[in-house]
């Protein structure tokens, strides 16, 4: 490049890594040089339509120099019109872009650490599983602060649920919020549900606060294309190369599909996209909406330069830059070896990193100007606890159903148990001794008939007990509700036949009988007065 200070003349009006890499080579293999610019300003292209080379190629072709310094590319083209030297350094193609502008904030950015289908899946939950918790709460038994049949004299007149379907959906919203709430399951199934439910939260909240950094720390940049295929799948974008040079040929010649449809846009672009120097191309690309393909060490320099420019992707092919010389020339071998020599001294890395990475020439370039990205997750990276949700639930459904069993059938038997008329203290001794005597006998009946029919009885007393217990469940969806009145519970029914057959004597009764020869029956502890049913018994529901 030409110096832009100073009075020079000659060589030294030349400066850069070309020269500094020819005196180097011209003092090791011994001769002296005069630089000239190409005339044209071109590198050097075969001309299908006139079949002419141009460029440094057309010069060294007519003999008018000796020696082409410069970023001349090793191809196929020029190697069979001109010699090159050993390769002294390796590059490729590669895209030069406007540094992507930042994304301007956005008043919902706050849910972009979850993706649109796992804030769907999230509310599906929160529906699921409060609806979950109330049919269960309702389903389940020992949700209900009754006593363990309504047959049970002295329990309180009315039953209470504290999982109403409003409470329900309190709890899991409570939950799902860190904050909790007062309500406590008491049934194993509850619990379960529950417990999966402060599962999935544990899991989602962490995601979610984990990503959330990510999305607030980092910022991200819009950059509409990521790679050459990008760029050829879109229109918005123009994209050239300098014209007359290796890139322009590279696309040209190939077979690469892509390629092709690279050059085939660039052919036929209008205006033309295709630049004569490099300082146009970048101001092209300055001016927005232009991509320039370059080799990439001159790419390298432009982008240390100008905080403003960026590399998008990696390298389209893998070449070399080589000192050409006209065929034949005696001099190519001699400069192959010094180019190795300096190769293997490092002096040639050094020229790199002189020209390249001088402090006082490149930009301070900050991480923000990089393209950074924090994906939302998706369901392929927690759609995992979802399943684990919905098992549970499952779980649990299937524990109330147990517990919903276990409890009818404990209350079966209390529902097959006879009832047993009070005996009024006003009538005679006779008539309590045949009253008794009658009883006895119809207890011994009662067995016999007990023992032939007991299959049968039992499967039908304990379905009906099921089929009552949960026409309520259904029935109900208040917070409380009226017990259940036993359909065999009625007037002046005391309670149930003593399993025991010695039992504690109620008020004396048992001394008194026997001293008249009167055999005696005993009740159990807990019955002392006639019990009579009130219209209260019955679910008003």
């Amino acid at each position: 490049m030409l110096r832009n200070r100073g009075n020079f003349s000659g060589n030294e009006r030349y400066e850069g890594f070309c020269i500094d890499l020819l005196k180097e080579i011209a003092h090791m293999v011994g001769f002296t040089y005069r630089i000239e610019l190409v005339p044209d300003g071109k590198y050097g292209v075969y001309d299908y339509e006139t079949g002419e080379w141009n460029g440094i190629v057309r010069q060294l072709m007519d003999k008018k120099a000796d020696l082409a310094v410069g970023s001349m590319t090793i191809n196929y083209a020029r190697e069979s019109v001109i010699d090159f030297t050993k390769p002294f350094m390796n590059l490729g193609i590669s895209i030069l872009f406007k540094v992507p502008t930042s994304h301007p904030a956005r008043l919902f950015s706050f849910m972009n650490p979850l993706a649109i289908e796992i804030w769907l899946y999230v509310l599906a939950a929160y529906v699921l599983v409060s609806v979950t918790m109330f049919v269960v709460a309702r389903f389940s038994p020992y949700e209900w602060n009754h006593p363990p049949h309504p047959c049970h004299v002295g329990g309180p007149e009315v039953v209470e649920n504290q999982f109403s379907l409003s409470n329900s959906f309190w709890f899991t919203i409570g939950t799902l919020m860190q904050q909790g709430s007062d309500l406590n399951p008491k049934a194993t199934s509850t619990r379960i549900v529950g417990g999966i439910w402060w599962f999935f939260t544990l899991i989602i909240i962490s995601s979610y606060t984990a990503n959330l950094a990510a999305f607030l720390t980092v910022e991200r940049m819009i950059t509409p294309i990521e790679n050459a295929e990008d760029l050829a799948s879109q229109t918005d974008i123009s994209y050239g190369t300098l014209d007359s040079g290796s890139t322009m040929t590279f696309f040209r010649d190939s077979m690469i599909e892509t390629y092709k449809k690279m050059w085939r846009y660039m052919e036929n672009r209008k205006p033309s996209v295709f630049v004569p120097t490099y300082e146009e191309g970048i101001q092209r690309v300055l001016q927005g909406d232009y991509a320039f393909l370059m080799e990439s060490t001159m790419l390298d320099y432009i982008v240390q330069r100008d905080c403003n420019l960026t590399q998008i992707g990696g390298l389209l092919d893998s070449k070399g830059y080589g000192i050409a010389t006209p065929m034949g020339s005696p001099w190519r071998d001699k400069i192959s070896l010094a180019i190795l020599e300096l190769q293997e001294k490092g002096e040639i890395q050094m020229l790199y990193d002189k020209w390249w990475k001088s402090p006082g020439d490149t930009c301070m370039r900050t991480e923000k100007g990089k393209e950074s990205k924090a994906n939302a997750l998706g369901v392929d990276n927690i759609g995992g606890v979802f399943v684990v949700l919905l098992c549970g639930l499952a779980f649990a459904v299937l524990i109330a159903i147990f517990e919903f069993c276990y409890n009818s059938r404990r209350n079966a038997p209390a529902e097959r148990r006879p009832p047993i008329v009070t005996p009024t203290c006003s009538g005679s001794l006779q008539g309590i001794s045949q009253t008794v005597q009658q009883q006895q006998q119809q207890q011994q009946q009662q067995q016999q008939q007990q023992q032939q029919q007991q299959p049968n009885q039992q499967q039908e007393s304990l379905c009906s007990e099921m089929a009552r217990e949960l026409c309520r469940a259904l029935r109900c969806h208040a917070s409380s509700r009226r017990r259940r009145a036993c359909e065999k519970c009625s007037t002046h029914v005391i309670g149930y036949p003593p399993d025991n057959p010695t039992a504690t004597p109620i008020n004396g009764m048992r001394s008194q009988r026997s001293s008249l020869g009167v055999p005696t029956v005993e009740l159990p502890a807990h019955i002392h007065a006639h019990h009579h049913a009130s219209p209260h018994d019955y679910d008003g529901n």
